[in-house]
């Protein structure tokens, strides 16, 4: 099971990536460039926020069956698992950085939603789906990437 899971959580990393530039990229020049607010953008800040939240319910089941997830802490230890920094990123560092990123897409899409007017939506986007894609950015693991 953990290879095909391995497999899904991967492949639509790249999905939640391009996701988030999209949507980013659209909600700052939207903001700047004072352009309404239209079921375009509504469904780009939605089908991210979905994408989002399914990479985290994957990654969620693989912290639990890969063998550098949750089995690494039960068979060595937390504190040896914190020695070693490959395992670190994976156990502490990555799932928090990237629980982060989608409690930053949620925020973002909750308080957008709320505005009236075209202007503050956008800004509300910008700020919380950048702060995601930097967080994304900065937790993911580039040397298995590549």
């Amino acid at each position: 099971m953990y290879p095909y899971v391995q497999f899904v959580h991967s492949y639509w990393a790249y999905l939640v990536l391009i996701m988030l530039i999209v949507t980013t990229v659209n909600s700052v020049v939207s903001f700047f460039g004072d352009k309404q607010y239209g079921a375009r953008d509504m469904r780009l800040a939605l089908f991210t926020l979905i994408v989002t939240h399914i990479q985290l319910l994957i990654g969620i089941v693989l912290y639990f069956v890969s063998p550098l997830g949750a089995k690494a802490i039960a068979s060595e230890g937390m504190a040896a698992a914190m020695k070693d920094p490959a395992i670190r990123l994976y156990v502490v560092e990555h799932p928090i950085g990237m629980i982060l990123a989608v409690v930053f897409v949620t925020v973002g899409y909750s308080r957008h939603k709320r505005k009236l007017t075209s202007r503050p939506k956008f800004k509300q986007l910008a700020i919380f789906y950048t702060l995601a894609l930097l967080a994304v950015l900065a937790m993911i693991p580039w040397a298995n990437w590549f």
